[in-house]
């Protein structure tokens, strides 16, 4: 926990989150060890900007750290213990944000399993949901994502959750190398709570990255990465 810092802020976040029903599944091979996770809290600690109390909600998923290991139907064995529960505490259903894009679950897995997909948000998210009872009230998108955006209009700004280990991960030198190559101080801010998260122009929730009010990454990328977004509007 020393050597990484992320690790260790989020086993604090684990614990502020843990009484409130967050939950980590992992899956183990007795070949290769540990092969996968499941997080998922209720809909209403969810960190995604979304409106769905009363489900259970599905933060990520990850199978498959071998590549043998891959299409052993471990994903589904995952979720069908995230199902299960959400049944056994009588809740409305399962919910989860997907994206066309990189570093989320696409919809494959969760449309196999029944779920359909309910709203969208730029550029490529769905929310996908599986109810127990047809006439329960979808999940959606907070309606006022685009509102949220205008608070970043002036220069460059970083938000990020501890939800995602990765929002540790590479955010010290973008703000590096933003000063001392583009000239550019960053608001970097902490997103707190569930609220805060809530809040956030973005359907990721846990990272964005802004400049001028537009979105460059709604996950979090690398130093390069960065720059090389940064010599196209900057020049």
């Amino acid at each position: 926990m020393k050597k990484h810092v992320e690790l260790e802020r989020k086993i604090e976040w684990f614990k502020k989150y843990y009484p409130h029903g967050l939950r980590i599944k992992v899956v183990i091979s007795k070949e290769g060890g540990y092969q996968g996770m499941l997080e998922y809290i209720p809909g209403e600690f969810a960190h995604r900007p979304v409106d769905a109390d009363g489900y259970m909600f599905i933060h990520c998923i990850f199978v498959g750290f071998r590549k043998e290991f891959k299409g052993r139907g471990m994903a589904s064995l995952l979720l069908d213990e995230c199902i299960k529960e959400a049944r056994d505490k009588k809740m409305l259903g399962v919910a989860v944000v997907t994206r066309k894009g990189p570093f989320m679950a696409g919809n494959d897995i969760f449309l196999n399993k029944g779920f359909q997909i309910v709203d969208s948000a730029e550029p490529d998210f769905d929310l996908l949901v599986k109810k127990f009872d047809d006439e329960s009230e979808n999940p959606q998108f907070k309606a006022n994502m685009d509102e949220c955006l205008t608070e970043y209009s002036n220069g460059l700004t970083i938000l990020r959750s501890v939800q995602c280990p990765y929002t540790e991960k590479n955010v010290n030198s973008i703000v590096e190398s933003a000063q001392n190559k583009f000239k550019l101080k960053t608001n970097l801010i902490d997103l707190e709570d569930v609220k805060a998260v809530k809040n956030t122009p973005c359907a990721f929730g846990s990272f964005c990255l802004i400049y001028n009010g537009e979105i460059l990454s709604y996950h979090p990328i690398s130093k390069t990465r960065f720059e090389n977004i940064m010599k196209k509007i900057i020049k």
